[in-house]
């Protein structure tokens, strides 16, 4: 396992992967990351959708006008969402879920790309989350938040360079 630094510098968003498959283990180690993900007051109202039928997963690649094609490639597509009911903080329960996957890609040594749906058209006009509540069966009260695309990385990005971090953005004891 990675120092958490050294994952985090070394996660870049992937958006093209070669065929070779996810593995059973890796995917178990990927469900079983996310499943520990937190969630404001342990209401864990997210739910993962995953999908490794690539005709099924060339359908979610078109679930939005724009930004969703890289799925097309991948050998794994998990859609993260949620129970509005079981908490009003869902969408962050969900990010926090969505990032967890991803890093979790990483330190398997895997690429990933967060695709974002909430808030987002399908080219038809309807919502991208109706779309995919369509196709994979999802009842209609839930919401859904992002697809997280994983699979083995055509190419190794470099990491991210210490020296853009935007220190200033960082404010001590006041703004």
């Amino acid at each position: 396992m990675s120092s958490f630094y050294n994952l985090a510098q070394n996660r870049r968003s992937t958006r093209k992967f070669t065929e070779e498959a996810i593995s059973s283990a890796q995917l178990e180690n990927l469900l079983h990351t996310v499943l520990m993900s937190p969630a404001s007051k342990s209401s864990n109202p997210w739910e993962f959708v995953v999908v490794q039928n690539l005709k099924t997963i060339e359908q979610l690649a078109s679930a939005k006008a724009h930004g969703s094609t890289l799925l097309k490639t991948a050998p794994l597509a998990i859609v993260v969402c949620a129970d509005p009911q079981k908490s009003d903080v869902w969408v962050e329960d969900c990010s926090i879920a969505s990032i967890y996957l991803q890093l979790a890609a990483e330190d398997l040594g895997l690429g990933s790309c967060w695709v974002q749906i909430r808030g987002r058209e399908h080219e038809s006009g309807i919502l991208a989350a109706d779309y995919i509540k369509k196709l994979l069966n999802i009842p209609a009260h839930i919401e859904i938040e992002s697809i997280i695309a994983i699979g083995h990385k055509v190419e190794s990005r470099p990491p991210f360079n210490p020296e853009k971090l935007l220190l200033e953005r960082i404010h001590h004891e006041i703004f």
